[in-house]
C-alpha cells in the first residue's frame, strides 16, 4: 500500500470520527455504554475539532512530496496514533466502557503500525 493511499484511509477515519463527536457527541459515546453530562460533551466536541483538523491535516498532505513537511504529517499521525492506541488499551482494560472500546483499540493500533511504518520502515516510498 502507498503512503498517499494508508492516508486517505486515515484521513476518511478521522473525518468520521471528528464530525460523530462534534455533532452528536452523547450519542456516540453512548454506543461505548459512556454517558456524558455537559461538560463531557463540550470536552468530546473539542476532540472532535482536533479530529477534524487531523483529518484536514492528513488528507491534504497524502499526496506531500518526500520531505519535512510529509515527514511533518506523519509523525504528528503517529504521535496521535500511539497516544491513542495507549489511552483505549489502559480504558479497555480499566475503564467502565463495553466490548465496543476494543474496535477504536484496533483501529488505533492499525493506524499505529501504519504511520509508524510509513515514518520509520518505508520512509522514501510514494
Amino acid at each position: 500500500m502507498k503512503h498517499s493511499t494508508f492516508m486517505a484511509i486515515a484521513a476518511v477515519l478521522a473525518l468520521l470520527v471528528g464530525l460523530a463527536l462534534l455533532l452528536i457527541p452523547a450519542q456516540t459515546t453512548s454506543l461505548y455504554g459512556i454517558k456524558l453530562e455537559s461538560n463531557g460533551q463540550w470536552i468530546a466536541r473539542c476532540l472532535g475539532s482536533a479530529f477534524l483538523g487531523a483529518a484536514v491535516t492528513t488528507w491534504f498532505g497524502k499526496n506531500a512530496p518526500q520531505g519535512d513537511a510529509l515527514r511533518a504529517i506523519l509523525l504528528g499521525d503517529f504521535a496521535l496514533a500511539v497516544t491513542g492506541l495507549i489511552v483505549t488499551v489502559l480504558y479497555s482494560i480499566f475503564g467502565s466502557a463495553n466490548a465496543l472500546i476494543w474496535s477504536s483499540t484496533a483501529i488505533y493500533a492499525f493506524l499505529t503500525a501504519g504511520f509508524g511504518y510509513f515514518l520509520l520502515v518505508k520512509p522514501a516510498s510514494s
